[in-house]
Protein backbone atom coordinates (compact mmCIF):
# COMPACT_ATOMS: atom_id res chain seq x y z
CA UNK A 1 0.00 0.00 0.00
CA UNK A 2 1.18 3.52 -0.76
CA UNK A 3 1.92 5.82 2.15
CA UNK A 4 -0.55 8.37 0.79
CA UNK A 5 -3.39 5.86 1.02
CA UNK A 6 -2.43 4.23 4.28
CA UNK A 7 -4.61 5.06 7.30
CA UNK A 8 -3.49 7.41 10.05
CA UNK A 9 -4.83 7.19 13.59
CA UNK A 10 -4.62 10.15 15.98
CA UNK A 11 -6.01 9.41 19.41
CA UNK A 12 -9.51 7.93 18.87
CA UNK A 13 -9.87 9.02 15.23
CA UNK A 14 -8.61 7.14 12.17
CA UNK A 15 -8.33 8.88 8.83
CA UNK A 16 -8.62 6.48 5.90
CA UNK A 17 -5.72 8.12 4.08
CA UNK A 18 -3.25 11.00 4.28
CA UNK A 19 -4.55 13.14 1.39
CA UNK A 20 -6.27 15.92 3.31
CA UNK A 21 -8.18 19.04 2.32
CA UNK A 22 -6.59 22.23 3.61
CA UNK A 23 -8.78 24.91 5.22
CA UNK A 24 -9.87 27.38 2.54
CA UNK A 25 -11.81 30.58 3.17
CA UNK A 26 -15.04 30.82 1.16
CA UNK A 27 -16.35 34.23 2.32
CA UNK A 28 -19.88 32.91 2.02
CA UNK A 29 -21.37 32.90 5.53
CA UNK A 30 -24.09 35.25 6.80
CA UNK A 31 -23.70 36.48 10.38
CA UNK A 32 -21.17 33.69 10.84
CA UNK A 33 -23.69 31.05 9.76
CA UNK A 34 -22.76 28.60 7.00
CA UNK A 35 -25.29 27.49 4.41
CA UNK A 36 -25.79 25.48 1.27
CA UNK A 37 -22.52 26.65 -0.31
CA UNK A 38 -20.52 25.09 2.50
CA UNK A 39 -22.55 21.89 2.38
CA UNK A 40 -21.82 21.44 -1.32
CA UNK A 41 -18.24 22.74 -1.15
CA UNK A 42 -17.12 20.54 1.76
CA UNK A 43 -19.49 17.71 0.88
CA UNK A 44 -17.89 17.35 -2.54
CA UNK A 45 -14.60 16.42 -0.87
CA UNK A 46 -16.42 13.75 1.15
CA UNK A 47 -17.55 12.12 -2.11
CA UNK A 48 -14.03 12.51 -3.45
CA UNK A 49 -12.08 10.30 -1.07
CA UNK A 50 -10.21 12.85 1.05
CA UNK A 51 -8.91 11.37 4.32
CA UNK A 52 -9.68 14.51 6.34
CA UNK A 53 -11.63 17.59 5.31
CA UNK A 54 -10.61 20.73 7.19
CA UNK A 55 -13.24 23.45 7.27
CA UNK A 56 -12.07 27.01 6.88
CA UNK A 57 -10.89 29.48 9.53
CA UNK A 58 -13.88 29.86 11.85
CA UNK A 59 -13.98 32.73 14.30
CA UNK A 60 -14.41 32.21 18.02
CA UNK A 61 -15.95 35.70 18.42
CA UNK A 62 -17.59 38.05 15.87
CA UNK A 63 -14.55 40.35 15.90
CA UNK A 64 -12.32 37.35 15.17
CA UNK A 65 -13.56 36.96 11.61
CA UNK A 66 -11.30 37.76 8.69
CA UNK A 67 -14.18 39.22 6.69
CA UNK A 68 -17.80 40.13 7.32
CA UNK A 69 -18.69 36.94 5.40
CA UNK A 70 -16.57 34.45 7.35
CA UNK A 71 -18.08 31.72 9.56
CA UNK A 72 -18.10 31.49 13.32
CA UNK A 73 -18.77 29.26 16.28
CA UNK A 74 -19.82 31.73 18.95
CA UNK A 75 -23.52 30.73 19.14
CA UNK A 76 -25.81 27.72 18.92
CA UNK A 77 -27.36 28.73 15.57
CA UNK A 78 -23.93 28.34 14.02
CA UNK A 79 -23.57 24.91 15.64
CA UNK A 80 -26.82 23.76 14.05
CA UNK A 81 -25.74 25.01 10.62
CA UNK A 82 -22.35 23.29 10.83
CA UNK A 83 -24.06 20.08 11.93
CA UNK A 84 -25.76 19.80 8.55
CA UNK A 85 -22.32 19.78 6.93
CA UNK A 86 -20.68 17.32 9.31
CA UNK A 87 -23.66 14.94 9.17
CA UNK A 88 -23.32 14.67 5.40
CA UNK A 89 -19.57 14.10 5.54
CA UNK A 90 -20.04 11.38 8.13
CA UNK A 91 -22.73 9.77 5.97
CA UNK A 92 -19.99 9.28 3.37
CA UNK A 93 -17.67 7.79 6.01
CA UNK A 94 -15.52 10.93 5.96
CA UNK A 95 -13.69 12.70 8.76
CA UNK A 96 -14.00 16.44 9.20
CA UNK A 97 -12.04 19.01 11.17
CA UNK A 98 -12.41 22.70 11.84
CA UNK A 99 -9.89 25.50 12.22
CA UNK A 100 -10.65 27.76 15.18
CA UNK A 101 -9.33 31.24 14.61
CA UNK A 102 -9.12 34.93 15.43
CA UNK A 103 -7.94 37.25 12.66
CA UNK A 104 -6.67 40.01 14.93
CA UNK A 105 -5.32 42.97 12.97
CA UNK A 106 -6.15 41.29 9.64
CA UNK A 107 -9.89 41.27 10.33
CA UNK A 108 -12.87 43.48 9.44
CA UNK A 109 -12.40 43.15 5.69
CA UNK A 110 -14.94 42.84 2.92
CA UNK A 111 -14.95 39.80 0.66
CA UNK A 112 -11.98 39.63 -1.76
CA UNK A 113 -14.20 40.32 -4.75
CA UNK A 114 -15.93 43.39 -3.25
CA UNK A 115 -14.98 46.86 -4.49
CA UNK A 116 -13.54 48.11 -1.20
CA UNK A 117 -11.12 46.13 0.96
CA UNK A 118 -12.28 47.05 4.47
CA UNK A 119 -15.70 47.00 6.07
CA UNK A 120 -16.97 50.21 7.66
CA UNK A 121 -19.46 50.28 10.52
CA UNK A 122 -22.42 50.42 8.12
CA UNK A 123 -21.22 47.19 6.49
CA UNK A 124 -20.67 45.41 9.80
CA UNK A 125 -17.02 46.33 10.32
CA UNK A 126 -15.29 46.58 13.70
CA UNK A 127 -12.18 47.89 15.45
CA UNK A 128 -9.49 45.26 15.05
CA UNK A 129 -7.24 44.13 17.88
CA UNK A 130 -3.67 42.83 18.11
CA UNK A 131 -0.86 42.37 20.62
CA UNK A 132 0.38 45.87 19.76
CA UNK A 133 -0.95 48.86 17.75
CA UNK A 134 1.05 47.88 14.65
CA UNK A 135 -0.79 47.69 11.33
CA UNK A 136 -0.38 44.97 8.70
CA UNK A 137 0.64 46.70 5.48
CA UNK A 138 -2.07 49.17 4.50
CA UNK A 139 -4.63 47.81 6.96
CA UNK A 140 -6.10 50.04 9.70
CA UNK A 141 -4.08 50.32 12.90
CA UNK A 142 -5.37 47.82 15.49
CA UNK A 143 -5.97 48.38 19.19
CA UNK A 144 -3.71 46.52 21.62
CA UNK A 145 -5.47 43.84 23.68
CA UNK A 146 -5.52 44.20 27.46
CA UNK A 147 -4.57 41.26 29.67
CA UNK A 148 -8.21 40.86 30.72
CA UNK A 149 -9.23 40.68 27.05
CA UNK A 150 -6.61 37.98 26.45
CA UNK A 151 -8.07 36.07 29.40
CA UNK A 152 -11.53 36.32 27.86
CA UNK A 153 -10.32 35.15 24.46
CA UNK A 154 -8.76 32.04 25.98
CA UNK A 155 -12.23 31.10 27.23
CA UNK A 156 -13.75 32.02 23.87
CA UNK A 157 -11.46 29.53 22.13
CA UNK A 158 -12.43 26.86 24.65
CA UNK A 159 -16.15 27.61 24.25
CA UNK A 160 -15.83 27.43 20.46
CA UNK A 161 -14.01 24.11 20.76
CA UNK A 162 -16.88 22.71 22.80
CA UNK A 163 -19.35 23.96 20.20
CA UNK A 164 -17.24 22.38 17.47
CA UNK A 165 -17.61 19.02 19.13
CA UNK A 166 -21.36 19.58 19.45
CA UNK A 167 -21.40 20.42 15.74
CA UNK A 168 -19.90 17.01 14.95
CA UNK A 169 -16.30 17.84 14.12
CA UNK A 170 -13.86 14.94 14.57
CA UNK A 171 -10.65 16.98 14.64
CA UNK A 172 -9.89 20.47 15.95
CA UNK A 173 -7.15 22.80 14.76
CA UNK A 174 -6.04 26.05 16.39
CA UNK A 175 -5.00 28.63 13.81
CA UNK A 176 -1.70 30.24 14.83
CA UNK A 177 -0.43 30.98 11.32
CA UNK A 178 -0.75 33.35 8.36
CA UNK A 179 -0.46 36.55 10.34
CA UNK A 180 -3.65 36.10 12.34
CA UNK A 181 -3.94 36.92 16.04
CA UNK A 182 -2.02 34.04 17.63
CA UNK A 183 0.75 34.37 15.04
CA UNK A 184 0.81 38.12 15.71
CA UNK A 185 1.63 37.33 19.33
CA UNK A 186 4.35 34.85 18.32
CA UNK A 187 6.24 37.17 16.00
CA UNK A 188 8.52 39.89 17.43
CA UNK A 189 7.69 41.99 14.36
CA UNK A 190 4.04 42.37 15.39
CA UNK A 191 4.35 41.84 19.15
CA UNK A 192 6.04 44.80 20.84
CA UNK A 193 4.58 44.20 24.29
CA UNK A 194 6.64 44.60 27.46
CA UNK A 195 4.39 42.52 29.75
CA UNK A 196 4.10 38.73 30.21
CA UNK A 197 2.91 38.35 26.63
CA UNK A 198 5.86 40.01 24.90
CA UNK A 199 9.62 39.82 24.65
CA UNK A 200 10.93 36.29 25.17
CA UNK A 201 9.77 33.25 23.20
CA UNK A 202 8.10 31.95 26.35
CA UNK A 203 6.13 35.17 26.72
CA UNK A 204 5.22 35.51 23.05
CA UNK A 205 3.99 31.90 23.12
CA UNK A 206 2.01 32.30 26.33
CA UNK A 207 -1.33 33.21 24.71
CA UNK A 208 -1.19 30.24 22.34
CA UNK A 209 -0.13 27.86 25.09
CA UNK A 210 -3.02 29.02 27.28
CA UNK A 211 -5.45 28.51 24.39
CA UNK A 212 -4.11 25.00 23.78
CA UNK A 213 -4.42 24.08 27.46
CA UNK A 214 -7.97 25.43 27.68
CA UNK A 215 -9.08 23.69 24.49
CA UNK A 216 -7.51 20.36 25.45
CA UNK A 217 -9.18 20.48 28.86
CA UNK A 218 -12.55 21.25 27.29
CA UNK A 219 -12.48 18.56 24.57
CA UNK A 220 -10.95 15.76 26.63
CA UNK A 221 -8.26 13.26 25.77
CA UNK A 222 -9.91 11.43 22.86
CA UNK A 223 -10.10 14.27 20.32
CA UNK A 224 -7.18 15.00 17.95
CA UNK A 225 -5.82 18.52 18.35
CA UNK A 226 -3.70 20.20 15.68
CA UNK A 227 -2.05 23.62 15.59
CA UNK A 228 -1.29 25.37 12.32
CA UNK A 229 1.79 27.57 12.43
CA UNK A 230 3.72 29.69 9.98
CA UNK A 231 7.25 28.34 10.26
CA UNK A 232 8.81 31.58 9.03
CA UNK A 233 7.99 35.26 8.55
CA UNK A 234 10.58 35.32 5.73
CA UNK A 235 11.86 38.59 7.22
CA UNK A 236 14.99 39.29 9.30
CA UNK A 237 14.12 39.64 12.97
CA UNK A 238 10.83 37.83 12.55
CA UNK A 239 9.45 34.45 13.56
CA UNK A 240 11.65 31.68 12.14
CA UNK A 241 12.11 27.94 11.89
CA UNK A 242 14.32 27.73 14.99
CA UNK A 243 11.57 29.21 17.14
CA UNK A 244 9.03 27.02 15.35
CA UNK A 245 10.91 23.91 16.44
CA UNK A 246 11.00 25.15 20.03
CA UNK A 247 7.30 25.99 19.93
CA UNK A 248 6.41 22.60 18.44
CA UNK A 249 8.26 20.89 21.27
CA UNK A 250 6.29 22.93 23.79
CA UNK A 251 3.02 22.15 22.03
CA UNK A 252 3.76 18.42 22.02
CA UNK A 253 4.16 18.58 25.78
CA UNK A 254 0.85 20.44 26.08
CA UNK A 255 -1.19 17.74 24.35
CA UNK A 256 -1.05 18.81 20.70
CA UNK A 257 -0.95 15.82 18.35
CA UNK A 258 0.22 17.33 15.07
CA UNK A 259 1.71 20.56 13.73
CA UNK A 260 0.15 21.74 10.47
CA UNK A 261 3.14 23.54 8.96
CA UNK A 262 2.60 26.52 6.70
CA UNK A 263 4.52 29.80 6.46
CA UNK A 264 4.29 33.54 5.89
CA UNK A 265 1.34 35.89 6.17
CA UNK A 266 2.52 38.20 8.95
CA UNK A 267 4.64 40.60 6.91
CA UNK A 268 3.17 42.36 3.90
CA UNK A 269 5.19 41.86 0.71
CA UNK A 270 7.62 39.37 2.26
CA UNK A 271 9.73 37.65 -0.40
CA UNK A 272 8.73 33.98 -0.67
CA UNK A 273 10.30 31.72 -3.29
CA UNK A 274 7.27 29.76 -4.43
CA UNK A 275 7.85 26.34 -5.95
CA UNK A 276 6.22 22.92 -5.62
CA UNK A 277 6.48 21.75 -2.02
CA UNK A 278 8.25 24.93 -0.93
CA UNK A 279 7.22 24.47 2.71
CA UNK A 280 7.97 20.76 3.04
CA UNK A 281 11.44 21.28 4.52
CA UNK A 282 9.89 23.17 7.44
CA UNK A 283 7.60 20.23 8.23
CA UNK A 284 10.51 17.82 7.91
CA UNK A 285 12.69 19.68 10.38
CA UNK A 286 9.89 20.12 12.92
CA UNK A 287 9.00 16.43 12.66
CA UNK A 288 12.59 15.34 13.17
CA UNK A 289 13.67 17.77 15.89
CA UNK A 290 10.46 18.33 17.87
CA UNK A 291 9.47 14.65 17.66
CA UNK A 292 5.88 15.44 16.73
CA UNK A 293 3.72 14.46 13.76
CA UNK A 294 3.47 17.06 11.01
CA UNK A 295 1.25 17.86 8.06
CA UNK A 296 2.60 19.86 5.13
CA UNK A 297 0.96 22.14 2.60
CA UNK A 298 1.93 24.39 -0.30
CA UNK A 299 1.83 23.77 -4.06
CA UNK A 300 1.40 20.02 -3.63
CA UNK A 301 -0.55 18.89 -6.67
CA UNK A 302 0.78 15.55 -7.92
CA UNK A 303 0.15 12.13 -6.33
CA UNK A 304 3.76 11.02 -6.86
CA UNK A 305 4.98 14.24 -5.24
CA UNK A 306 2.70 13.65 -2.24
CA UNK A 307 3.84 10.03 -1.97
CA UNK A 308 7.50 11.04 -1.97
CA UNK A 309 6.93 13.60 0.81
CA UNK A 310 5.53 10.87 3.03
CA UNK A 311 8.09 8.24 2.02
CA UNK A 312 11.07 10.41 2.91
CA UNK A 313 9.69 11.15 6.36
CA UNK A 314 9.02 14.85 5.83
CA UNK A 315 5.44 14.67 7.06
CA UNK A 316 2.70 12.33 8.22
CA UNK A 317 -0.01 13.85 6.00
CA UNK A 318 -0.26 16.23 3.06
CA UNK A 319 -2.82 18.99 2.72
CA UNK A 320 -3.95 20.23 -0.67
CA UNK A 321 -5.94 23.38 -1.37
CA UNK A 322 -6.15 24.61 -4.95
CA UNK A 323 -5.73 21.09 -6.31
CA UNK A 324 -8.91 20.08 -4.48
CA UNK A 325 -10.70 23.22 -5.67
CA UNK A 326 -9.88 22.32 -9.24
CA UNK A 327 -10.88 18.70 -8.69
CA UNK A 328 -12.82 17.82 -5.51
CA UNK A 329 -12.24 14.13 -6.33
CA UNK A 330 -8.49 14.50 -6.53
CA UNK A 331 -7.98 11.67 -4.03
CA UNK A 332 -9.95 9.16 -6.10
CA UNK A 333 -7.84 9.90 -9.14
CA UNK A 334 -4.62 9.94 -7.13
CA UNK A 335 -5.33 6.46 -5.80
CA UNK A 336 -5.87 5.13 -9.29
CA UNK A 337 -2.67 6.75 -10.55
CA UNK A 338 -0.81 4.98 -7.72
CA UNK A 339 -2.66 1.73 -8.51
CA UNK A 340 -4.42 1.72 -5.14
CA UNK A 341 -8.01 0.56 -4.73
CA UNK A 342 -9.89 2.63 -2.15
CA UNK A 343 -13.53 3.05 -1.24
CA UNK A 344 -15.62 5.05 -3.71
CA UNK A 345 -19.20 6.27 -3.29
CA UNK A 346 -21.32 3.52 -4.77
CA UNK A 347 -22.93 6.07 -7.08
CA UNK A 348 -19.52 6.66 -8.72
CA UNK A 349 -18.32 3.06 -8.87
CA UNK A 350 -18.91 2.67 -12.60
CA UNK A 351 -16.23 5.31 -13.22
CA UNK A 352 -13.40 3.26 -11.71
CA UNK A 353 -10.54 2.29 -13.95
CA UNK A 354 -8.61 0.33 -11.29
CA UNK A 355 -10.40 -2.49 -9.51
CA UNK A 356 -9.43 -5.22 -7.11
CA UNK A 357 -8.21 -8.30 -8.94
Amino acid sequence: MSQLFSPLSIRSTTMANRAWVSPMCQYSAIDGIVGSWHLVHLGSFATGGAGLIMAEATAVVPEGRISVACPGLWNDEQVTAWRTVTDFIHSESGKVGIQLAHAGRKGSTMRPWDEQPFADEHEGGWQTVAPSPVAFGGYPVPRALSVSEIDALVLDFADAAERARSAGFDVLEIHAAHGYLLHQFLSPLSNLRDDNYGGSLENRSRFLMRVVAAVRERIGEAVPLLVRISASDYTPGGWDIDESVELATMLRGAGVDMIDVSSGGNVANATIALKPGYQVHFAHRIRQEAKIATATVGLITDPVQAEEILNDGSADAVLLARAFLRNPRWALGAAESLHEVIEWPIQFDRARTVRRS
